[in-house]
């Protein structure tokens, strides 16, 4: 059995996704902030049978050396998925204004935590031929107003997912933008505004599944281009 690392696997993407690879027979560790979330999380991956309860959650922040350290114990992982991250300063601010303890905390938690962990497990990774999953956003490569913040650190995270890749042969590194999503994240960035017509996180996992089954080259993915064709048969 294949062994995954999923980070922010609490809620959101990171549940979801963490969920589905489970259903694709991957055993995991999840990690999330919210001790109780994870662990909800945790026992909502198990009733589901998908993974024989093959489920290990360590509640920490993986800005924090230890808790890395502690994800590193947990065993060799054939996947890790850097899922956790932060908006930054909300509402969300002009970069003219926008407070530089805020914009480093965005950067250590997008940015250098990512990389923190690639440089712990990618011995490992590179003995099992494994790979590398970063989530990304639109907003690394599109000028959105108020999204300075977070964009510069996604946009740091792609480059680096970049340099990585043509570094590392023996490992596929993917970095994916799932697209605008119905998340607690995303909310935070439209406060009072009705964000129900985003889709849920589940609804992309088939793609990021596929990606990674299918083990495609490494490189930047948009979700929306790579769910599964349909075949039009009886399901």
């Amino acid at each position: 059995m294949k062994k995954a690392l999923v980070t922010g696997a609490s809620r959101g993407l990171g549940r979801a996704l963490a969920a589905g690879l489970a259903a694709a027979g991957y055993a995991l560790v999840i990690d999330g902030r919210d001790q109780n979330a994870l662990r909800l999380a945790a026992d909502g991956i198990r009733a589901a049978g998908a993974s024989q309860a093959d489920v290990t959650a360590l509640a920490g922040d993986v800005t924090d050396p230890a808790h890395r350290a502690a994800l590193l114990a947990a065993g060799g992982i054939d996947l890790l998925v850097n899922n956790a991250g932060t908006l930054g300063a909300a509402p969300l601010p002009a970069l003219a204004d926008y407070p530089l303890n805020e914009l480093r905390a965005a950067f250590d938690a997008n940015v250098i935590a990512p990389i923190a962990l690639t440089q712990l497990f990618l011995p490992a990774l590179r003995e099992r031929g494994g790979a590398i999953l970063n989530i990304t956003s639109d907003a690394a490569v599109e000028p959105y107003a108020g999204w300075g913040g977070y964009g510069a650190a996604k946009a740091a995270i792609e480059q680096a997912s970049n340099v990585l890749a043509a570094e590392e042969s023996a490992v596929r590194v993917w970095w994916v933008d799932p697209g605008d999503l119905r998340t607690d994240m995303h909310q935070a960035a439209f406060p009072g505004e009705d964000i129900s017509d985003r889709p849920l996180p589940e609804s992309v996992v088939p793609a990021l599944v596929r990606l990674v089954t299918e083990r495609l080259p490494s490189g930047r993915y948009r979700a929306a281009e790579l769910q599964p064709v349909s075949t039009g048969g009886r399901p």
